[in-house]
């Protein structure tokens, strides 16, 4: 489980620069279509969470102390119900929210494999 860590941690923080891209023009689309959307707000929220449970999972990976993968699981599944329930019109956001969930899910397993 710890190359699983570096690797997500490494991915979550590069996906995370993609995902504050893609939110800021979503957002700038809602404000122009003046919808009342939130989805870009919201991918960035999602992005943030992202960056936190990447440096968080690089930083955590050697620990065999339950801690940090309470954390990453608390950030990840965090990013990825919000990415899930405030998508709207940012279908791609439903996307990295899934990515969020299979890396809580794993970190459980991670978690769980320690005891």
């Amino acid at each position: 489980m710890k190359i699983w860590k570096l690797v997500s941690g490494i991915l979550s923080i590069i996906l995370s620069l993609f995902v504050v891209f893609q939110s800021m023009f979503a957002g700038m689309a809602n404000a122009l279509d003046g919808n009342g959307e939130i989805s870009g707000t919201a991918g960035l929220f999602v992005a943030v969470f992202m960056l936190a449970a990447g440096i968080v999972s690089i930083v955590v990976r050697n620990s065999e102390k339950k801690g940090g993968d309470r954390a990453l699981i608390v950030l990840f599944l965090l990013a990825a119900v919000l990415g899930y329930t405030l998508s709207g019109s940012f279908a791609d956001l439903k996307i990295w929210a899934t990515w969020c969930l299979i890396c809580g899910i794993l970190s459980f397993i991670s978690m769980r494999k320690k005891s």
